[in-house]
């Protein structure tokens, strides 16, 4: 058993620069998964035979679960991540599986839903030497820039 819970991630003090900037990184690649999800979702309300104008909190719910959670498992990363050159790792340093992935991705969407968590969350992200908001460190993941480790 190891004494650090991360203790497959780097060290924040001698690898300062797998989180250099992550903190901004995250909020580009958020933006730029809105932007995709707000896509997703204006092309799955015409295959709902607009049906989904009626529960558009649960499609929207759905669409967004259904982007990260995939992107996430495949490659440790959603596009918006790729895009904004952070990945997803697990304590242990490897990328998150998809049982992970959906926990993660599960925890963010629960994090957004309840207004005061969502804003400690990002307060922890900025104040934490790893930038991981409550869902990481519940769940023993941070993001670090793209790198082999």
């Amino acid at each position: 058993m190891h004494s650090n819970p991360y203790w497959g991630l780097p060290d924040p003090e001698t690898g300062h620069a797998f989180y250099d900037g992550v903190t901004r990184r995250r909020f580009l690649a958020w933006i730029v998964d809105m932007v995709l999800t707000v896509g997703l979702v204006l092309l799955a309300i015409p295959l709902t035979a607009f049906t989904g104008l009626f529960f558009l909190p649960l499609l929207w719910l759905a669409v967004s679960f259904a982007y990260r959670a995939i992107t996430i498992a495949n490659s440790g990363a959603t596009w918006g991540m790729h895009f904004a050159g952070i990945e997803l790792r697990r304590q242990d340093g490897t990328r998150p599986d998809g049982v992970l992935a959906a926990l993660h991705t599960g925890a963010y969407l629960g994090m957004t839903m309840v207004f005061p968590a969502q804003l400690i969350s990002i307060a922890v992200m900025l104040a934490s030497s790893r930038g991981q908001g409550l869902h990481d460190m519940l769940l023993g993941t941070a993001m670090i820039n793209k790198a082999q480790i």
